[in-house]
C-alpha cells in the first residue's frame, strides 16, 4: 500500500493545460448541472398552470403540487437510471463519456422548451435525469485521475461547488428570460451546456491515469457488463455495499436538509406578517444562504479530511446537516414568534453540512482502481435515487396528514443516526494514494 510518507511532499505543482482545461470540463459541466436542475424548480407553476389544461386536468394549486411531485420523482428514477454512464466510462474512456452526458441532459432540457402536454414534460424529465445523473460520476472520475495526489483532493471539493454556482447561474438566467419571455425559454436556454462538448472535444484529453493502463491496443478498456461485475467482486462488494449505504443517508437528509427549506420559509414569512410576494422573496434569500454555506463547507471539506480522516469528516458533516435540520423544523419552525432568524442560521449550517456531498467525490475515487472507478461512483451515488422517488411521496403523504412539514421533516433528518452506525464499517483511505 502506498501511503502519503511515500508521496512528495514538496507542495502542489502547477497545472498543465490540459489539467485546467480538464477541471474547467468537469466544473463547468457540474454547474450547468446544477442550473438544468433548477430550472425546473423556477418554472414549475407557470408550466404545469399552462400545460395541466392542455392535458385535460384542471391547473388547480394541489394538482400543481401533485403532478410537480410526480415529475421530479420520474426526474429522480432518471437519476438512478444514470448509473450506466459509469461502465460506459469505464469502457470508451472518460473524456468521451463526459461529452456525451453534457450532450444528453442538453438536448432533452432544450426539447422541454417545446412540449404541448404534462405527459411530455414528464418523459423528457427522465431522460434529463439521466443525463445529469451521469455528468458527477464521470466528471468525478476524471478530476481523480488527471489531477496529482495533491491537486486532486482540493480539487474534489471545488468541483462540488459547481453544482451551486449553477443554481445562481439558473436564478440570474430567470431573472433576465424567464421574468421576460415565459417558462419555455428558460428550457430552451438550458440547451445551450451542449456547447461544451465543442470545447471538450478539442481541448481536453484522457486523464493520465486512463492513458497510462488504457492508451494503447495492448491493454484493451474493460467491458461495461466487467467493469459493473467488478463493484461485487470480494475485493469491492464492502465498500460497495457499505458506501451505497451512506450515501443513501446523504441522499435522505437532502431532503431534510435543503429541499423545504424555501417553503418552510415562505410559511415562516407568511406567518411574520409578510406579503405572499414578500415571502417568496424571502425564501429566494434562505436559498442563497443555503447554497453559500454548501459552498464553504466543499472548500473546507477536503482539508477537514485530510486533517482527520475520511470517516470522521464524513461523521461531523452528517451530523451538523442531520442536527440542524432536526432542530430547525422539529423546534424553530414552531416558533409563534422570531422564528425567521434562528431559521436562517440554521439553513446556513444545513448548507455546510449539505457539503457531504464533496467528501464522495474525494473518497470513492481512493476505494476503487481505474478499470471500475467510473462504474463505482455511477453506481453509489444513484441507486439510492431509486429510494428517493418513495421518499418524495412518503414524505408528502406525512406532511399532508400531520398537518404541517416540520415533525415529519425533522423525523427524516434524523436519519443521520444510520449514516453514523455504518461509518466504522467503511475503509477510511487517509494518506493513500489513488489505485492505479
Amino acid at each position: 500500500m502506498v501511503t502519503s510518507a511515500t508521496l512528495p511532499q514538496s507542495g502542489m505543482a502547477a497545472l498543465t493545460t490540459n489539467q485546467k482545461r480538464g477541471f474547467l470540463a468537469a466544473w463547468g459541466g457540474w454547474a450547468l448541472d446544477g442550473m438544468d436542475a433548477f430550472i425546473y424548480a423556477l418554472v414549475l407553476v407557470p408550466a404545469l398552470t399552462e400545460l395541466l389544461p392542455n392535458s385535460g386536468i384542471e391547473p388547480t394549486p394541489a394538482n400543481i403540487g401533485y403532478y410537480g411531485s410526480i415529475l421530479f420523482a420520474l426526474f429522480l428514477f432518471g437519476w438512478g437510471t444514470s448509473m450506466v454512464w459509469g461502465p460506459i466510462g469505464d469502457r470508451v474512456g472518460r473524456v468521451r463519456a463526459l461529452m456525451l452526458t453534457i450532450l444528453f441532459y442538453s438536448v432533452f432540457t432544450f426539447l422541454c422548451g417545446f412540449v404541448t402536454n404534462i405527459w411530455q414534460l414528464a418523459v423528457l424529465r427522465f431522460l434529463c435525469g439521466i443525463g445529469i445523473g451521469g455528468e458527477q460520476p464521470v466528471g468525478a472520475t476524471y478530476i481523480s485521475e488527471e489531477l496529482d495526489e495533491h491537486q486532486r483532493k482540493m480539487g474534489a471539493g471545488l468541483m462540488h461547488t459547481g453544482y451551486y454556482f449553477g443554481f445562481f447561474f439558473a436564478a440570474i438566467a430567470n431573472y433576465f428570460i424567464g421574468a421576460n419571455y415565459g417558462w419555455r425559454w428558460m428550457f430552451i436556454f438550458g440547451g445551450l451546456p451542449a456547447l461544451m462538448v465543442f470545447f471538450i472535444r478539442y481541448g481536453v484529453h484522457e486523464p493520465k491515469r486512463w492513458t497510462e493502463k488504457f492508451g494503447d491496443a495492448r491493454h484493451v478498456p474493460p467491458t461495461m457488463a466487467q467493469a459493473f461485475g467488478a463493484l461485487f467482486t470480494p475485493t469491492y462488494v464492502r465498500s460497495t455495499l457499505v458506501m451505497s449505504g451512506l450515501f443513501l443517508v446523504s441522499i435522505v437528509l437532502l431532503w431534510a436538509g435543503s429541499i423545504y427549506v424555501p417553503t418552510a420559509v415562505t410559511q415562516l414569512a407568511v406567518r411574520a406578517g409578510s406579503s405572499a410576494p414578500d415571502a417568496a422573496r424571502v425564501a429566494s434569500y434562505a436559498s442563497v444562504v443555503l447554497a453559500v454555506g454548501t459552498i464553504i463547507g466543499c472548500v473546507l471539506a477536503p482539508m477537514i479530511a485530510e486533517r482527520i480522516g475520511r470517516r470522521p469528516a464524513m461523521a461531523l458533516f452528517l451530523t451538523t446537516l442531520g442536527l440542524s435540520a432536526a432542530f430547525g423544523f422539529g423546534f424553530v419552525f414552531y416558533l409563534p414568534e422570531g422564528a425567521l432568524t434562528p431559521f436562517f442560521v440554521l439553513t446556513f449550517f444545513m448548507g455546510l453540512g449539505g457539503a457531504n456531498f464533496a467528501l464522495y467525490t474525494l473518497w470513492l475515487p481512493e476505494q476503487y482502481t481505474t478499470e471500475c472507478r467510473a462504474s463505482a461512483i455511477g453506481f453509489i451515488s444513484s441507486v439510492g435515487r431509486f429510494v428517493g422517488v418513495a421518499l418524495v411521496f412518503l414524505l408528502g403523504t406525512s406532511i399532508s396528514r400531520y398537518g404541517s412539514l416540520g415533525v415529519p421533516v425533522a423525523f427524516v433528518a434524523m436519519a443521520f443516526v444510520l449514516g453514523l452506525v455504518l461509518l466504522p464499517f467503511a475503509r477510511e483511505t487517509k494518506g493513500e494514494a489513488l489505485p492505479a
